[in-house]
């Protein structure tokens, strides 16, 4: 069960964001990862644990094909609870929880800040290297509101480098994400259910090595 610790920052000017604690583990139907936002010190908002602020929270359980089964997504007051179903449906709670408002799009799946989607996103296209890039339609929650978006990218397997550690060998992953409205490009590392790097996201720590997906 790897469990570790990232850090987050603005893709484009680096300036911090916090951290985010998780632990995730597959199952005998899917995968689960549970974490908790933190704010840099002295900037956060929320429920104090030792010297950050709690911000937020992710619980993703998706299943044996990457498909969200069960999404609970909170940023400062507001909360998201989602999952695969005509499409992917949601509900959004605005801060006083006087007023819900549901959604319901036919995408694929779900995506974020946190690294939790772009594992789930990959086990739900399963790329082979050197395939061409896969579509793929996703409902974006942006921080600190949650507000949604649907969007759409390009996947693509650049190819997979084995890495030999004190635990054996560590496969990772290369993919190259395009967002199609923009054109933008980026890369991203993954390896098992551990993102290494990712624009916005740095594994800091990690107490044991990453779960090998099926």
């Amino acid at each position: 069960m790897p469990r570790g610790r990232y850090s987050r920052h603005d893709p484009h000017d680096h300036t911090p964001l916090g951290e985010e604690h998780f632990q995730c583990a597959p199952g005998t139907s899917g995968w689960r990862y549970v974490s908790q936002i933190t704010a840099p010190p002295g900037a956060g908002r929320g429920d104090i644990q030792g010297d950050s602020a709690v911000t937020g929270s992710v619980d993703l359980t998706t299943d044996a094909l990457g498909r969200p089964i069960r999404l609970e997504l909170r940023a400062a007051d507001w909360q998201i609870r989602g999952a695969a179903l005509d499409g992917v449906t949601w509900v959004r709670t605005d801060p006083t929880g006087a007023h819900a408002t549901e959604g319901n799009v036919q995408a694929h799946a779900f995506t974020g800040a946190s690294p939790a989607f772009l594992v789930a996103t990959t086990r739900m296209l399963r790329l082979t290297a050197g395939a061409p890039a896969t579509r793929v339609r996703l409902v974006a929650f942006t921080e600190p509101v949650l507000a949604p978006r649907t969007l759409d990218q390009s996947w693509a397997l650049l190819g997979s480098e084995a890495h030999a550690t004190d635990s054996g060998p560590l496969v990772v992953d290369e993919y190259q994400v395009t967002e199609l409205d923009t054109g933008e490009r980026h890369t991203i590392h993954i390896a098992g259910d551990v993102v290494l790097s990712a624009p916005g996201i740095e594994l800091e720590d990690l107490e044991s090595p990453p779960s090998v997906l099926g």
